[in-house]
């Protein structure tokens, strides 16, 4: 996962690295180590010292996943090739350092694309088998586990075993924040396209009641949706939205200027957002100016736009580095899940978001497919709502404390690989198989030897 890291000299004089999450709240020093090799990584985790260590790819998880105060951390990009194609069946083996990026590069001229991508195509492929992540399409397509086919891992003991779905090893794994092993590779089954463009349909929602009627009667007819929502909004426009909707254009829709290149894969590149921005410049009062500007220049209802991949999925991989625009304090991503038939108990937070005046302009609410099978994988069928928030506005830890309480009552779970303060004795009602993750992670690594901040914050 990289994120901003600073050479420090620690008290023993050893080189440490400081090593924080995309949110950049929660700075912790470790010794970061670069394996070229499958034998480097071994002799990596060999060599983690008493303080153990922990995988990590491009940095894209937002909290304390893939740091470890003190120990060490395995920077997993140097294992980056893509080793087989199978171009007519669709599938594809690689190295667990290969970004999402990456393979989009290599398998859209191919007419391939991944089969779940988040809101970041910079991702390692161990990343989102580690976070289990989902995107846009979880109610047609599920999580990124449920198209793995298998991935070999490197275990405590240095042994390097092939995992395949089905097993409870796999499950451990997939949603298990790299705490059963380091992965090396992974087979993936891919999806079929016949263009590199996307046909959108745009539409607002007056208030959260008029989404959630839209998403629960229409979204069958879309493999990808998602909706925005003005957290600032109050009254009767609580939890108003922008949702946007589509899928992959085929080829027949394409006008003929675009036919002749169907399949590249063309990105957007803005100036990146600079370091050292000062505090405050997300406030109420100019997160709700971009809220409402946002929500007005959205069209009532727009039919079959054809967008760029980038554009639909990642448009803010176009701004390198835009978790800068929070500050040095850095930013909280709070994103939660409550299923079917707790629509109250979602109305109930968005209210106490809008209330709270939480200035949040990246927040999205999206539906839930089928659980996966990881032990830890986040989507459970639902609703799952994600923000942003800065991390110093004040009170912020309270209330979202008091969030995770609602959410636990309305059986309800937050995603780990977003999280950095959950309190530990709410995860075993979150996560109801928590405790056989923990047998099996200490039957398989009894010394600690794969650890991180997360998981000594939780105790998993």
């Amino acid at each position: 996962m990289s994120a901003d890291t600073d050479s420090v000299p620690d008290v023993m004089g050893l080189d440490h690295t400081t090593v924080t999450g995309w949110g950049r709240t929660a700075p912790t020093a470790a010794r970061l180590i670069r394996p070229q090799t499958y034998e480097e990584a071994a002799a990596a985790v060999r060599d983690c010292g008493a303080r153990g260590g922990i995988p990590r790819g491009l940095g894209r998880a937002y909290g304390d996943a893939a740091q470890n105060a003190g120990g060490s951390v395995l920077d997993m990009t140097g294992l980056d090739r893509v080793h087989a194609i199978d171009a007519d069946g669709g599938t594809v083996l690689c190295d667990a350092g290969v970004s999402l990026h990456r393979l989009m590069e290599v398998l859209l001229p191919l007419g391939w694309f991944v089969p779940v991508t988040p809101g970041t195509r910079y991702v390692t492929v161990g990343g989102a088998i580690g976070a289990d992540i989902h995107g846009k399409n979880h109610h047609v397509s599920g999580s990124f586990s449920r198209h793995v086919l298998a991935f070999e891992l490197l275990t405590a003991d240095g042994e390097i075993r092939t995992v395949i779905p089905g097993t409870p090893l796999f499950d451990a794994t997939a949603g298990g924040m790299g705490l059963t092993g380091v992965i090396l590779t992974a087979t993936i089954r891919l999806q079929p396209v016949e263009t590199s463009l996307m046909s959108v349909d745009t539409e607002r929602a007056a208030d959260l009641d008029d989404l959630m009627a839209r998403l629960a009667a229409t979204d069958h007819r879309y493999r990808y949706s998602v909706a925005w929502i003005d957290l600032l909004a109050r009254g009767a426009a609580t939890g108003r939205a922008v949702l946007t909707r589509g899928d992959h254009a085929p080829l027949d829709t394409l006008p003929a200027r675009l036919r002749r290149n169907p399949l590249s894969f063309r990105t957007s590149r803005f100036p990146s957002a600079p370091a050292g921005l000062p505090e405050g410049l997300l406030t109420r009062t100019t997160v709700g100016l971009f809220n409402e500007l946002w929500y007005r220049k959205a069209p009532r209802a727009r039919s079959c736009q054809l967008q760029r991949i980038s554009a639909f999925f990642h448009p803010l991989d176009g701004v390198p580095h835009w978790n800068r625009v929070y500050g040095r304090g850095g930013f909280v991503q709070y994103q939660f899940v409550v299923g079917y038939g707790q629509e109250d108990a979602l109305r109930r937070i968005v209210r106490r978001i809008s209330e709270r005046r939480c200035p949040s302009f990246l927040a999205v609410l999206k539906r839930f497919g089928e659980s996966d099978p990881g032990w830890l994988s986040f989507p459970v069928p639902g609703w799952t709502l994600a923000l942003d928030i800065p991390a110093g506005l004040p009170g912020l830890g309270a209330f979202l404390d008091e969030l995770d309480e609602e959410v636990a009552t309305a059986g309800g779970r937050v995603y780990l690989a977003k999280d950095a303060r959950l309190r530990p004795e709410l995860l075993a009602a979150m996560y109801p198989r928590l405790d056989e993750f923990r047998t099996l992670r200490a039957e398989l690594d009894p010394h600690g030897v794969f650890t991180s901040d997360l998981s000594r914050r939780l105790g998993l």
